[in-house]
């Protein structure tokens, strides 16, 4: 009898999904993602998944509580990863009733399921909590007991997950537990998220596809870590004894400034910064060329400007490593991707056009 463990994933066509599914099925695991319908194919990142006897997917959604009590129902699993959100931070000022209900009740939502199945004693939870939590920081850096001070309707939504689960800990003796994540980026990030919005910028300037690369808070201070890294730290955390909250960051801390220089650099480009605020710009040291600008578009209305977390707890009860993947190497690996990526989108584009005046000369028929 195939006694593997079934691991349930919400938000599995994601950057943490997908590293977090790879790793499962390594492990052995059967991993069942949820996915929400679409007219627009969205599986990029887990389509070498899908031919793999065990992966399977199945549709639901964290705004339908009756979705997940089938999914959940259906599956049984010994495990749940629950990464599904709206994540975008800014985006939640301007769908904040729509964050409020996925990233907030959404917990919600997967906690009863569980419950009202019947695998309150058996499955257990991660749920995928944010170092935005923290916000207008009150303790640099930022450990498990640091007070919250959410400053956006994302990092609102966020802290009722996190409390949520601990009441189901503690109300039904579920073994429910948060990770606090710090930033986590990969060649997998999203294109709107600030770091591959760097890292692609930078790709398309060294190759003449961009002009200019426009930015938010130059200083703001981030923890950014490698997802494929931190997606081992949500497994370890459901192994534990016993269920417990954890941040999960690299204890290091750089600017916005800094990655753009460091993306710039591994594209070929060493930048160098003039002026303060919203006057500061980044320059090619070689030809003088204004390549990154400061837009007031891109600062939030509550801006968060530093964040560092405290990795020691995770370290010492866990045995894990956030920094197998340094900072350097992390930048490295996604401007890689991206110039290969931009490369390649300009090879198809010249394949295009060639045969679109071939087409007119009549050269083709």
């Amino acid at each position: 009898m195939d006694m593997a463990k079934r691991a349930l994933i919400t938000g599995v066509t994601g950057q943490d999904g997908s590293y977090l599914s790879e790793l499962l099925l390594e492990k052995g695991y059967d991993v069942h993602g949820m996915i929400r319908r679409s007219s627009v194919d969205y599986r990029e990142r887990i389509a070498h998944l899908e031919g793999n006897p065990r992966f399977h997917l199945h549709y639901g959604d964290l705004g339908d509580s009756m979705s997940m009590m089938q999914v959940i129902g259906t599956v049984r699993p010994d495990e749940i990863y629950n990464l599904a959100a709206q994540s975008h931070v800014q985006v939640s000022f301007d769908v904040p009733e729509y964050t409020a209900d996925v990233v907030a009740i959404g917990v919600l939502r997967v906690l009863e399921a569980v419950r009202l199945c019947g695998l309150a004693e058996t499955c257990r939870i991660y749920q995928a909590s944010t170092s935005e939590l923290y916000g207008k920081v009150e303790e640099v850096p930022q450990r498990e007991t640091t007070p919250f001070h959410p400053y956006s309707p994302y990092a609102v939504a966020k802290q009722y997950g996190f409390w949520i689960v601990r009441e189901y800990r503690e109300a039904y003796h579920m073994f429910c537990c948060s990770g606090i994540l710090f930033n986590h980026e990969s060649e997998r990030r999203g294109e709107t998220f600030v770091t591959r919005k760097i890292t692609l910028a930078a790709a398309r300037i060294a190759q003449g596809k961009q002009d200019k690369l426009y930015l938010g808070n130059l200083s703001s201070l981030r923890d950014w870590g490698y997802a494929k890294d931190y997606v081992e730290c949500m497994w370890l955390i459901l192994q534990n004894e016993k269920p417990e909250d954890y941040v999960i960051a690299t204890g290091q801390q750089h600017s916005v400034r800094e990655f753009a220089t460091l993306a710039f650099h591994y594209a070929g480009i060493e930048l160098e910064w003039q002026g303060e605020g919203l006057e500061e710009q980044g320059i090619d040291a070689a030809d003088g060329r204004v390549l990154v600008e400061v837009s007031p578009d891109f600062y939030r209305p509550t801006d968060v400007v530093n964040l560092w977390g405290d990795p020691s707890k995770a370290k010492k009860e866990l045995g894990w490593n956030p920094t197998r993947t340094s900072f350097e190497e992390l930048v490295k690996i996604m401007v890689d991707h991206d110039m290969e990526k931009v490369a390649v989108e300009r090879a198809e584009e010249h394949i295009k056009t060639n045969l679109e005046e071939y087409l007119e000369k009549g050269v083709v028929k």
